[in-house]
């Protein structure tokens, strides 16, 4: 939240210079720790839907793989019974 010149005259009006200064500091604090929380968020999310996708596709692999053999076993079956 950045704060217009409107705002902090306002501010050191009612609080004095020394107050509101460092009123604003902590305000200019806070939202910068919110937007770097924002930004971890994000970049989770971003991990995770990377990580889902990665394991769908081994995933994917694996289940077709466990298909083919299984058709391979059962031809081997119905040739060994022929």
């Amino acid at each position: 939240m950045t704060l217009l010149f409107d705002d902090t005259k306002k501010l050191e009006k009612a609080l004095g210079e020394e107050a509101a200064g460092v009123l604003i500091k902590i305000l200019e604090t806070q939202e910068a720790e919110a937007k770097q929380d924002l930004a971890t968020k994000t970049d989770l999310e971003r991990g995770l839907r990377e990580l889902e996708l990665r394991l769908e596709y081994r995933l994917t692999l694996r289940l077709g793989a466990i298909a083919a053999s299984a058709i391979a076993i059962v031809a081997a079956i119905v040739k060994f019974l022929s």
